[in-house]
């Protein structure tokens, strides 16, 4: 291997000079150029940027995938520029598991169906996670992680550039410094050799001199290179910000998607569940049984008196299913009590005019 051993003396010489000038620096010994503070401000607000972004990317990251073991598998697949392979979301899999039990089961027994109903609803609650994850790591995530490994570094790398030009720049000072007090006592002597002595000392001065100035002129142009890349920070507070409303907003379509799902859901049960109760169509009343009595034990019911009257609150909207039940519309106020007998997951409530059945799972008993 050919390697330039005057290039690599000279480097080292470079190094073991700004090591020398950094420890003095901080040892008070030696005096530092500081920076504009215009740029210090930059600098304070890139750093800053910097580490919320870590910050933040890291919490997504967790939000998005709390397995650690999963998020280093995808760190891996995607520094290694591979496709991860695709998965299936939780939720999906517990809906696969209840229409396997289903099956197995039976799906025409209360039980088969309602687990058939609820598998096919955990289905579509793990496709809108898919959908959402995608969504949030292309818009959110993404961005976060390539300002990171590519302004960030590129930022860093200029800065490092800036130190040794300010560490350059201060080596100069230091040793015009001390050409000049070479000179001024080399002019105290008056011999020959005190002569020669100040010839090159004058030499020396103005060597130095030059040096100054070609690292002055280095730090300055790096100095420019340095505050252009960090005025950019700007553009960036910008860019995460359109990526911010783009999290949120997918946010906001994937927790919808899982209400509506649940509402239509809870609508599947509530039918199924009338449909196994329901009455005689001759009898078009409520729903009585001789061992309904028995089962006013149950917390939402027994805190009704017989022949009572209570305000409650709706939870959910519910569409009647025949002419003895009310519909419902979430938020609102109704009247509602019980009768003898009656299935206790059942109520009688009325708003205005009209009266039915109503499903007590809908309902928030006020007091």
């Amino acid at each position: 291997m050919d390697f330039n051993v005057k290039k690599l003396a000279s480097d080292a010489g470079v190094f073991f000079t700004r090591a020398v000038q950094f420890t003095e620096e901080k040892l008070g010994q030696a005096e530092k150029t500081e920076l504009d503070p215009h740029l210090e401000n930059l600098i304070s607000r890139a750093d800053a940027t910097k580490n919320w972004t870590e910050k933040m990317l890291r919490q997504t990251e967790a939000l998005l995938q709390p397995n650690p073991s999963t998020r280093i598998e995808e760190f891996i697949y995607d520094k290694l520029d591979k496709k991860l392979p695709s998965k299936v979301t939780n939720a999906e899999l517990l809906g696969q598991y209840m229409l396997d039990a289903a099956n197995d089961l039976g799906p025409g027994t209360p039980y088969g169906s309602t687990l058939i109903t609820v598998g096919e609803y955990q289905k579509r609650l793990g496709g809108a996670e898919r959908e959402f994850l995608h969504i949030a790591t292309a818009n959110f995530l993404s961005p976060l992680r390539n300002f990171l490994e590519g302004d960030w570094r590129t930022i860093s790398k200029e800065r490092r550039l800036l130190e040794n030009r300010r560490l350059d720049l201060d080596i100069c000072k230091a040793r015009l410094k001390k050409a000049k007090q070479a000179e001024a006592k080399a002019a105290v002597r008056g011999t020959v050799c005190a002569c020669v002595c100040a010839r090159v000392c004058v030499c020396a001065l103005q060597r130095a001199e030059h040096e100054l100035r070609v690292a002055q002129t280095e730090f300055d142009r790096q100095a420019e290179v340095t505050r252009l890349l960090l005025e950019g920070i700007s553009s960036t507070h910008l860019n995460h910000l359109r990526c911010l409303h783009d999290f949120a907003e997918a946010q906001a379509t994937y927790y919808a998607q899982c209400h509506h799902y649940m509402q239509d859901l809870q609508r599947e049960l509530s039918r199924g569940n009338n449909a196994a109760g329901a009455p005689p169509a001759a009898a078009g009343g409520p729903n009585l049984s001789s061992s309904a009595s028995s089962s006013h034990g149950t917390l939402t019911v027994e805190q009704l008196p017989v022949t009572g009257t209570r305000k409650a609150k709706v939870l959910y909207d519910y569409d009647a299913h025949d002419a003895s039940e009310l519909s419902l519309l979430a938020d609102e106020l109704i009247t509602v009590y019980t009768l003898p007998g009656m299935d206790p997951d059942w109520l009688i409530g009325e708003r205005g005019n009209n009266k039915g059945k109503v499903p007590v799972t809908y309902l928030e008993l006020l007091s």
